[in-house]
């Protein structure tokens, strides 16, 4: 029995971040055979959790889910910090670095309240604040209506229940942590894709901190780690924000990685897609492929990836 926390790992208070801290402290107490009580757990309310009432686009973006967490690790409150990994900026600070990708879980989204897209109901009103799924729901349907949906999974589906939406969406992996398995339908990636890094949990800690690097490199998923970085170097070759509705899917494949992205309109009505196949590893492959998709693009589309 430990004495004293070989590890402080930092995470946001709510449901599905404390199940991915206490699978991150599963996986290290594993690895390096030490007893629970070797990993601490320390939760931050991050504002992200804190303001529910807007889109997170018009009040910061994904640094409100990071903020609060990167103070603490700066500070030495905490050696390291669990993460979503899509809900990371794609630039972070120089001081800090993702020692661990864990393994991925289902990539897929997940539809609440029909079996798939084309059951919906003729102009059925859905709750999303992403603007990726958003604009991919009016592509397919354009007939319907999009309401913000903001919250946790419980808010999610409490608004869904209490007739705010007549469907959501939610991810499969947050779904399958929280023990909800069987919710909702999910979405085949052959027509819908999911976020940049979905379904990846990561583990950041100061950079210059060897020993905790050394730590949490035992839980490095490296064939997560490679298609990941891959579809955060699209994000960041598109010069997207918040705002930009981005879908991406990356599998390693053998040696390889095979990416299928798509950019779009936040109305749906433009879309420009493309794949590419390139070796693991290769961080100028996404970057063509971003330049690709930004070409064929019309101005109303390269508009919303004016960071670039």
């Amino acid at each position: 029995m430990a004495d004293t926390p070989m590890i402080r790992l930092g995470t946001r208070r709510s449901p599905l971040a404390m199940a991915q801290a206490e699978e991150t402290r599963a996986r290290l107490c594993a690895a390096h055979g030490w007893a629970e009580s070797a990993v601490e757990l320390v939760p931050v309310e991050a504002s992200g959790d804190k303001i529910q009432d807007r889109p997170l686009a018009e009040i910061g973006g994904k640094a409100l889910w990071t903020r609060e967490l990167d103070l603490w690790l700066g500070e030495g409150l905490i050696d390291a910090a669990v993460h979503s990994l899509k809900d990371v900026e794609t630039i972070r600070p120089p001081e800090l670095a993702i020692a661990a990708v864990l393994p991925r879980a289902d990539k897929r989204d997940v539809l609440l309240g029909a079996a798939s897209i084309h059951a919906l109901p003729q102009g059925a009103v859905v709750g999303t604040s992403a603007p990726r799924r958003a604009a991919q729901l009016l592509h397919a349907r354009p007939d319907c209506t999009v309401v913000p949906f903001r919250g946790n999974v419980a808010t999610r589906l409490a608004k869904l229940a209490a007739g705010e939406a007549q469907a959501t969406f939610l991810a499969a992996a947050g779904l399958q942590r929280l023990g909800q398995n069987g919710a909702g339908h999910p979405l085949a990636t052959e027509e819908w894709l999911p976020a940049p890094a979905q379904a990846a949990i990561a583990v950041e800690c100061r950079a210059g901190d060897a020993q905790i690097r050394a730590r949490l490199a035992a839980i490095d998923h490296v064939p997560s780690r490679a298609e990941v970085t891959a579809e955060r170097a699209l994000l960041a070759a598109l010069g997207g924000s918040c705002h930009s509705p981005i879908a991406v899917l990356c599998d390693l494949e053998g040696d390889e990685l095979a990416m299928r992205a798509a950019i779009f309109t936040p109305d749906g009505v433009e879309k420009v897609a493309g794949e590419a196949c390139f070796a693991a590893g290769d961080v100028d492959a996404p970057a063509r492929l971003a330049a690709d998709l930004l070409a064929r693009a019309s101005p109303a589309l390269t508009a919303h990836f004016a960071e670039r």
